[in-house]
């Protein structure tokens, strides 16, 4: 059995893989690559296609596994989670393509190792930015080395900044947010993987997203429990219920704020 030592020396040299690639077939992109659009009209870009086909070389060349990524067919991906139980990276190449192709600086590579459907070391990076998050079970979750949470959360609800998805959330709990908002304030940046690790810095103190697929929050919900934080799917199911289906999240930067921010939202719903 992986020791949390051996398994953060994993998440290390992943992180440094996935500066590597970002560098190597994002960056020189950005600001320069076409958008186009998938049949069920969500954008991708050149850099997400190379991208994945660079990690699915790599990555099993790091730890054994078969690499299921967001640029697959659902038939694909269904196969490689039930056949892959002892070893599976599940990977997004650029979590935020909207932003990625619209030129706007907030987008990440995610990346999850997972190990009988748990994830058990992953990494965000914003090759933009330089900022890497990673984690690994049992051994803690980092942005560039430093410790997490950067900062504590906020105490109570009120005092909460709120990372908010509202195109994706009910009408009558998007009303009930935007006319008596619990918290003080909201912000929505466009990179669900990045936001979760917005939470786990203490960037954020609570968040709630109406449909997340398992490569947005993988290596996210990983480096937010790490941190301390803790989250649930919406509905109260598991989050890690396979790459077919979509979740509604909720977490926050600490036990206390998650009981007092899931109770104002099953309250609202």
């Amino acid at each position: 059995m992986p020791t949390a030592a051996h398994r953060l020396s994993r998440a290390r040299a992943l992180e440094s893989l996935v500066r590597d690639i970002a560098r190597e077939v994002i960056l020189p992109r950005y600001l320069k690559t076409a958008r186009n659009r998938k049949p069920d009209g969500s954008l991708f870009t050149e850099a997400d296609l190379e991208s994945q086909r660079r990690f699915s070389e790599e990555l099993p060349k790091l730890m054994p596994g078969d690499v299921l990524g967001e640029e697959m067919s659902r038939e694909e991906q269904a196969r490689l989670w039930s056949e892959n139980r002892k070893g599976l990276w599940c990977i997004d190449p650029i979590d935020g393509t909207t932003n990625f192709a619209n030129g706007i600086p907030f987008f990440a590579v995610s990346i999850a190792y997972l190990v009988d459907h748990e994830p058990r070391f992953g990494v965000v990076y914003n090759p933009v930015t330089d900022e890497s998050f990673y984690a690994a079970k049992g051994a803690g979750a980092f942005l560039n080395g430093a410790e997490l949470p950067l900062r504590s959360a906020a105490e109570r609800i009120g005092d909460a900044v709120a990372g908010i998805d509202f195109k994706r959330i009910s009408h009558h709990l998007g009303d009930e947010l935007a006319v008596r908002p619990p918290y003080y304030s909201q912000r929505n940046f466009g990179s669900s993987a990045l936001e979760w690790c917005f939470v786990a810095a203490g960037r954020l103190d609570i968040y709630l997203h109406g449909g997340q697929m398992l490569w947005d929050y993988a290596a996210g919900h990983l480096i937010l429990t790490e941190a301390g934080g803790e989250a649930v799917a919406l509905d109260g199911g598991s989050l890690m219920a396979g790459p077919a289906v979509k979740r509604g999240v909720i977490a926050a930067a600490s036990p206390s704020l998650f009981a007092e921010w899931r109770n104002w939202v099953s309250g609202h719903s």
